[in-house]
């Protein structure tokens, strides 16, 4: 008989290795694993006695809690699909993305009502709701209940049913440069494998760096995003005690890594910048964390700023569409070396990950660290294309394998380094500038908070690039004259050719960001053709 990978396997594991140890809501919800279970059971029963089972989607609007961990096991064990609802889309997006996943139900907390309720007599049909709160609000009228009396109302023992791992397990948006979120969903077996891989990649790291038995996990990059980057189920597998934060906010997470003493985590780079940035962070040992940096580049100079506070940085890389982990930093030689580029670098496929860099053609170009193509991938965890969009899923997987639109090189060594996206790359003159080298240039420059590379139109050059630097006002001349001295020194150097240095160096307050905290590139283009940003 065949072994069907699920889910709730991952679950299984802490019982039987690690069944005492906690998972932490902030410093107001503390559960062991057996109790987490316990509560899983009841969170199958309550849905169930709702009518929602295999097939149902079943959406959850929530800051990162120990209810949106319960949900991550409870939904999909049930055989139907968990939707992790960006709340940080646009109202008229959000309700797309409900109506596009028909969405049968909808936790949400309390904090979110005002967006959903708007909504509701909007939607193509009207999901059952139920509420969640960490003050004791009311429920409003049309709802089913609150979560916790729900749970409470149901016994312990309920009994998932055995699922065919090609379930459909989890569904999430992703937002592109053009037309609606893309509906993005993983299959039980997909989400085991990525597990395992993740497991394979970080276990057998010696020293201080990898994902051990001993560390404290806390998600920085929300529960709506990628399933965490897949580590709240890796850390399960572990038996990890786990923290979750619930609103991103610097004081508050800084507290968090102090009182429970947490050793691993990931961040897209704003939100680690805004975290070293922040005055409590003066006063908070950071020297034990180790940080997975995704979702873009890491910066050389905020990884320097990193190091400074004796965190244990590297790079990483994935997409929504890889669920998502591709490659990581070689967390080996940087215990070697405090070359700072080893740690930046794209890095090196995990197990299980065929990585190619191809032309025009799906031919591979030379792995001579210079050579320059488009990203594909193939891995069992990749998703198998876009819901309800077999266009974009034709695209995605042109050629049989998965396209990331990015473009990078390799080394001889096999190490990864992306240099742009494809939408990003500044072409001038016929010669392709990379956005990334200018900006990770720029990144060393001190009293500089965030910078953004793009190509605006040029009648001679087709395009030229430009700098967006987010600096107070008075430290723009002086940032400025700092960013071209860096530029003029890396020229000198040879590391980047005269040609690509930037027309104009432009000044904004903040730079803006996409929903899940990466710079929007989008809207910083739009913003400097509309003359909206200055230099």
């Amino acid at each position: 008989m065949t072994y069907q990978l699920q889910i709730g396997q991952i679950l299984r594991t802490p019982l039987a290795t690690a069944p005492e140890q906690c998972v932490h809501h902030g410093d107001a919800v503390t559960l062991t694993y057996r109790q987490v279970a316990d509560r899983v059971a009841r969170l199958g029963a309550a849905l169930g006695a709702l009518g929602l089972g295999p097939g149902a989607t079943v959406a959850v609007m929530d800051w990162d809690s120990h209810r949106y961990f319960e949900c991550y096991f409870g939904v999909p064990m049930l055989g139907a699909t968990l939707h992790m609802i960006n709340v940080r889309l646009a109202p008229e997006q959000v309700r797309y993305t409900i109506d596009h996943a028909e969405d049968d139900a909808i936790l949400v907390h309390e904090d979110f009502l005002p967006l959903l309720l708007p909504l509701l007599p909007k939607l193509a049909r009207r999901p059952r709701l139920i509420l969640l709160t960490d003050r004791g609000a009311a429920v409003p009228d049309g709802f089913e209940g609150e979560y916790e009396a729900l749970l409470a109302a149901q016994e312990d023992c309920f009994a998932f049913p055995d699922l065919d791992e090609g379930t459909r397990a989890t569904l999430f948006y992703t937002t592109g440069t053009t037309g609606q979120p893309k509906g993005v969903s993983y299959s039980h077996r997909q989400i085991v494998l990525h597990t395992l891989g993740a497991l394979a990649a970080l276990g057998p790291v010696p020293g201080q760096g990898g994902l051990k038995k001993n560390d404290v996990y806390m998600p920085v990059t929300p529960l709506f995003h990628v399933h965490g980057w897949g580590f709240p189920y890796v850390a399960t597998m572990l038996g990890l005690k786990q923290v979750y934060p619930g609103r991103y906010e610097p004081a508050r997470l800084l507290r968090l890594i102090e009182t429970h003493g947490v050793t691993f985590s990931h961040f897209v780079p704003t939100i680690l910048a805004m975290l070293l940035n922040a005055p409590e962070a003066r006063g908070v040992d950071l020297s034990r964390l180790k940080v997975l940096i995704g979702g873009s580049a890491l910066p050389e100079g905020l990884a320097r700023a990193a190091r400074a506070r004796g965190i244990d940085v590297h790079a990483a890389y994935g997409m929504s569409e890889t669920c998502p982990l591709l490659t990581i930093a070689d967390m080996v030689a940087s215990q070697a070396s405090e070359e700072v580029t080893i740690r930046t670098a794209t890095g090196k496929p995990t197990p299980m990950v065929d990585l190619r860099i191809v032309d025009g053609e799906m031919n591979d170009v030379a792995h001579d660290g210079r050579t320059t193509g488009e990203v594909v991938v193939r891995a069992p965890w990749l998703t198998e294309g876009y819901l309800k969009d077999p266009e974009g899923t034709g695209a995605l997987w042109r050629g049989g394998w998965l396209h990331t639109g990015d473009v990078g090189h390799l080394s001889p060594d096999g190490t990864l380094r992306i240099t742009d996206r494809l939408k990003d790359v500044i072409k001038s003159g016929g010669e392709w500038v990379s956005s990334l080298q200018l900006e990770d240039i720029a990144s060393t420059v001190p009293g500089l908070a965030e910078v953004a590379a793009i190509g605006v139109p040029d009648a001679r050059w087709g395009e030229r690039p430009v700098l967006v630097v987010a600096c107070g006002a008075a430290e723009e001349e002086r940032v400025a004259q700092d960013i071209r001295a860096v530029i003029d020194a890396a020229i000198a150097r040879g590391d980047l050719p005269g040609w690509a240095a930037p027309d104009r160096i432009v000044r904004v307050e903040a730079l803006p960001k996409t929903s899940v905290g990466k710079i929007d590139k989008k809207a910083i283009r739009a913003n400097v053709a509309a003359g909206v940003a200055h230099g």
